[in-house]
């Protein structure tokens, strides 16, 4: 138990605040070509979705404050216009992290109600107890929705729909109608069991939910950017949400039979799945203990 007590709490402490900085000199941003003015930035942190055209530039996550200028490199390959939006997908600084920055630059930041809340609020590592203060106002989104927001620039039509209890609870993916490329954030980690923050909302149900929207959104040529991976496709995306599921029911079962989560991970419910999805950011120790503890406080909260 230990053992994945420690993986989530070096996720939370390097992935979510950046804590754990690696060397930004040898980190590259790399342009990952998708359609006419769409593109995805790779580097450090969340994949990185572009627009660029006579609009000027948009953009989805704008990953680590230290490599803004890297970021507005690739960019100038791209277009010379100035960066005008930047839709965060969700709160944690692998994609938040350049939003002060830019914003003092004049790029207006948008995101669901949620993620400008805890922008603004203290983060307490739940295994360390290592405490990351709130962001500054200036990182914080200045236009926030609650359910969904569209975007009319550069030739196509940008629809960005909140998801409800998925990685957190301020998620959001992005449809490019025209391109036809999907943003999925965080709600999708491609070859790797993602990370569910369930300290901040997230829940494994509301993360198979958003795999089904984006499944819904998608046909068999969309282009869907992950939080973390590859570049994906939806066969990708269907194989992780049937994986993300079929973990989810195995736990459940186990659950309802009484057993103590150091059962259920001995059980190895993932056993199917580890040697495709288990090389990422989660274990299988570890993700099996994330699925448990959002299944077990559901139903906790759900008996009171």
């Amino acid at each position: 138990m230990k053992r994945w007590v420690l993986a989530v709490s070096t996720i939370l402490a390097g992935v979510a605040s950046a804590q754990q900085e690696p060397d930004w000199s040898k980190i590259e941003v790399k342009v990952v070509p998708l359609a006419a003015g769409v593109s995805m930035l790779v580097g450090q942190g969340g994949n990185i979705g572009v627009s660029t055209g006579k609009d000027g530039v948009f953009l989805i996550d704008d990953q680590f404050a230290p490599l803004l200028p890297k970021i507005r490199a690739a960019l100038k390959t791209l277009s010379d216009q100035p960066i005008r939006f930047v839709v965060n997908t969700h709160f944690h600084g692998d994609h938040t992290g350049s939003n002060a920055p830019l914003a003092e630059a004049g790029v207006v930041i948008v995101a669901h109600d949620n993620v400008r809340k805890r922008l603004g609020l203290e983060r307490v590592n739940p295994g360390t107890k290592e405490r990351t203060p709130p962001q500054p106002p200036a990182a914080w989104p200045i236009i926030t929705f609650a359910d969904s927001v569209s975007f009319h620039l550069n030739g196509d039509d940008l629809d960005v729909t909140h998801v409800a209890a998925a990685h957190t609870d301020g998620d959001s993916i992005i449809r490019f109608q025209k391109a036809n490329v999907l943003h999925m954030g965080d709600t999708f980690f491609n070859g790797m069991y993602p990370f569910i923050d369930v300290d901040s909302g997230g829940s494994i149900d509301g993360i198979i939910a958003a795999a089904d929207r984006g499944l819904a959104s998608s046909d068999a040529s969309t282009k869907i950017i992950p939080g973390h991976g590859p570049l994906g496709t939806r066969a990708d995306l269907q194989a992780y949400r049937d994986m993300l599921a079929g973990i989810r029911d195995r736990v459940k079962v186990l659950v309802a039979q009484g057993k103590t989560l150091e059962q259920i991970i001995a059980a190895k419910p993932s056993a199917q799945w580890d040697a495709k999805w288990g090389k990422g950011y989660m274990g299988p120790d570890a993700f099996v203990g994330v699925v448990h503890r959002s299944l077990t406080q559901a139903k906790a909260a759900g008996s009171k």
